[in-house]
């Protein structure tokens, strides 16, 4: 009899109410996020099979050499060298791997939000080594050359082999999707604005200098956020239990305050 009520019990309206409750407050990937990372990746690997094939002139040379005739300076001119190119310079290369490879996991680390800086570092890897480095030397597209007759010069930079893709470009591509994953939903518009900021500056300055193709740009973009949103995906459960853990010391001490009255 005993076994009957607690069976009756077990299979109540209540019951099924609560349970199905809980099923939907578990965390969830989002699958836009897969689907987006995935198109974003396909197109990224048509352009370099396009590139490759030659890579002297692809079929957006036309586009590359009237962007790179229009934004890419002249040497001499130190336009290439004042505050904000320096920004974007310094941010693909050491002071950059320092901010995204140490200093934020490791932040991430000291505020107990592990799982996050798993994912950062997850992300800065494969998209930096993966995306970029391996893509390099596998398509290994020519840096933009001086062109003295059409008035077109080449990198103000030292630069090393492969123009496809922009390291930096990939590079801006992670960090901003990445640090919007660590976000929780309601927080992200300010940063997705910030985000695009990063976007167009770093298009501009790698340009500006003659440092890339225009194409060699958009589609590092295009590579390293892509890579960064299968990513996300995949960590998207483990992510959603930090969302609740404060960014900074002064909002943990608050929570600790609050939980302690």
């Amino acid at each position: 009899m005993s076994d009957a009520t607690s069976s009756t019990v077990s299979s109540s309206p209540e019951r099924l109410g609560a349970d199905a409750g809980e099923a939907s407050a578990r965390p969830k990937r989002p699958r836009a996020l897969l689907v987006t990372g995935l198109v974003g990746l396909a197109a990224f690997i048509a352009f370099g099979f396009a590139v490759a094939q030659n890579v002297e002139a692809p079929f957006t040379q036309p586009v590359d050499d009237a962007w790179r005739a229009l934004v890419g300076l002249a040497p001499g001119t130190g336009g290439e060298s004042w505050a904000l190119p320096m920004l974007f310079q310094h941010l693909g290369q050491i002071p950059g791997a320092v901010l995204t490879m140490l200093l934020i996991p490791a932040w991430l680390f000291v505020i107990r939000r592990w799982r996050s800086a798993l994912f950062f570092l997850t992300a800065e890897l494969v998209g930096n080594f993966g995306v970029s480095q391996l893509t390099k030397n596998l398509v290994d597209r020519p840096r933009p050359a001086d062109d003295a007759a059409a008035g077109l010069f080449g990198p103000l930079f030292q630069v090393d082999h492969g123009s496809f893709p922009s390291g930096h470009a990939v590079s801006t591509g992670i960090l901003v999707v990445a640090v919007a994953a660590l976000l929780p939903p309601a927080k992200r518009l300010v940063w997705w604005i910030v985000g695009a900021l990063l976007v167009v500056g770093m298009i501009w300055q790698r340009t500006l200098i003659n440092a890339h193709w225009l194409s060699d740009a958009l589609f590092g973009i295009i590579g390293g956020a892509s890579a960064t949103l299968v990513i996300w995906w995949a960590f998207a459960t483990l992510l959603q239990k930090d969302y609740g853990k404060p960014l900074f010391r002064r909002g943990i001490a608050a929570s600790v305050n609050e939980g302690a009255s």
